[in-house]
């Protein structure tokens, strides 16, 4: 077979197509679905990138602003030791301390207390409000270590504003080194709110920012319940102290919702900022092109193995055709056994067999004695039932799947034994005549016995004979038929020798008769 169509046999299969059809959609679909988890993953990198950008400007302007804050503070601790400063006027000696960053906008008060916690010098009043801190957690934490530097409290509500705040502080220490009192600035939360306020996330997301102790100093969106809530247990706040900077997805012990954390420390300062996007809302518009795309690929995909199947069933349905008509092409109609054609076809590929393995191969031929009678006594109809009756009859004295029973034409059939020598072959002609012999067609009134057979057989050994081909192995057969015939019939007579000069005689001698 060429290889072009050793190629395209597989394509004429109806079960290629099939497999071709819905492995097509398959690929479809994988291919779909690793561009949808690429798009998924762009989602998340796109969120991670500007969670990351968010924090580092958040930081910058947190950090920059408590900065200046801190060197006011630091400002008047250093001026508090100029000489004589305490005998000016109070509204120099504020000139003195304060500079312009202690009235900013978001600057709440700037005092200096004693030792005590009294306030002795306001940043924004003359005479001094007075004001005692010396309970505060701040003026305790001061007085008690003399290297502490900048402390940032917990949000408070101040005492003089009654606004939200945290207090930044330093340590004044007397010329002995003794505590001298605290100089303390209020950042209002409102600076916080009106920075976190100027970006938009989804409702799910939030900005945090918290004290190393856990401590939230602010939350955006902005919920007054959140402020000053101590998470230092929660997973995700062990997880921001991990390390300076980072990023990690958690599950808030506040709402119960998955979010993506980008954190990082602010400047040097005890306070850690974090940027939380919703898992929800990260992928929300990958989720919409997801189930958009993946919508229209299934219905392709579902359309594509629908036309397959489809255009499968029509090629099976047409090889189911085609093999009935091949059946019927080699199928005698009335008996259902394998017609002239067929026993060619069979033959030739048995005779060629028995070439190569030099084994012998049978032929009976097998004919119908007097059938002519029965037509006429009896019409075509009773003479069909008589051929049906031989031909299982004959179908019943052969068992092996390689044997073949065949009707030639007319009355008469044949019966080719692949792997059979003259003796086997003669015992199936035997067997052939018994079950003929309880043949009977009750419906016509014919008993048993009144059926007879005439055989042919012819043997040979395909490497070892003058028969050439199966064609001189049938003429044998035929002679020997009639040989049968002509001795009386209801008997079987074996071939002689064959002559390939001789034969053509006596076919012609017998055509004569």
């Amino acid at each position: 077979m060429p290889p072009l169509s050793r190629l395209a046999r597989p394509l004429r299969s109806a079960r290629t197509w099939i497999v071709l059809g819905v492995l097509a959609p398959v690929g479809m679909l994988a291919a779909s679905g690793l561009m949808l988890l690429d798009l998924r993953q762009d989602a998340w990198e796109k969120a991670e990138q500007t969670s990351k950008n968010l924090v580092q400007v958040l930081e910058r302007d947190i950090a920059r602003n408590i900065e200046l804050y801190d060197l006011s503070l630091r400002g008047v601790v250093d001026n508090l030791k100029a000489r004589g400063l305490d005998q000016v006027s109070p509204e120099l000696r504020q000139l003195i301390l304060f500079d312009r960053a202690a009235t900013a906008h978001d600057m709440g008060v700037m005092i200096v207390t004693d030792e005590n916690g009294d306030s002795i010098i306001d940043a924004s009043s003359v005479p001094v409000r007075k004001v005692n801190y010396a309970d505060r957690a701040y003026f305790q934490a001061q007085k008690a270590q003399d290297n502490l530097g900048l402390y940032i409290s917990q949000p408070l509500f101040s005492r003089l504003l009654g606004s939200r705040m945290i207090v930044l502080s330093r340590r004044i220490n007397k010329p002995d080194g003794s505590f001298g009192g605290v100089v303390l600035g209020t950042l209002n939360l409102s600076y916080f709110t009106r920075l976190f306020d100027q970006i938009a996330l989804g409702p799910d997301s939030a900005i945090n920012l918290y004290l190393r102790d856990g401590t939230r100093v602010m939350r955006h969106p902005y919920a007054e319940a959140d402020i000053g809530v101590n998470i230092a247990r929660a997973a995700t706040f062990r997880g921001f102290l991990r390390e300076r900077s980072g990023s990690f997805v958690q599950t808030s012990v506040r709402d119960g919702i998955e979010r993506h954390y980008s954190f990082t420390q602010v400047g040097d300062l005890p306070l850690i900022l974090n940027v939380a996007l919703s898992t929800d809302e990260i992928e929300a518009d990958w989720r919409v092109k997801a189930l958009t795309i993946g919508v229209i690929v299934l219905v392709l995909c579902g359309l594509t193995i629908a036309l397959s199947l489809l255009f499968g069933r029509e090629l099976r349905r047409r090889e189911a055709m085609q093999a009935e008509l091949e059946r019927l092409s080699l199928t005698d109609a009335l008996t259902r056994l394998p017609n002239r054609r067929a026993f060619e076809e069979t033959g030739a590929r048995s005779w060629r067999a028995a070439l190569r393995s030099g084994k012998p191969l049978s032929l009976l031929i097998v004919d119908a004695d007097h059938f002519k009678r029965f037509n006429d006594r009896y019409g075509h109809q009773v003479g069909d039932q008589v051929l049906q009756g031989l031909a299982q009859c004959l179908s019943d004295s052969v068992h092996r799947p390689h044997d073949l029973v065949c009707r030639i034409g007319g009355e008469e059939f044949a019966i080719l034994l692949p792997d059979t020598d003259l003796v086997g072959a003669f015992r199936i002609a035997e067997k052939v005549h018994a079950e003929v012999s309880a043949l009977a067609v009750g419906s016509a009134g014919i008993g048993a016995g009144a059926v007879t057979v005439s055989i042919g057989l012819a043997a040979a050994v395909p490497a070892a004979t003058e028969v050439t081909a199966l064609a001189d192995l049938y003429r044998l057969a035929d002679e020997a038929l009639y040989e049968a015939k002509a001795g009386g019939r209801n008997q079987t007579r074996c071939a002689k020798a064959y002559d390939p000069a001789v034969a053509p005689l006596k076919h012609a001698l017998r055509l004569m008769r």
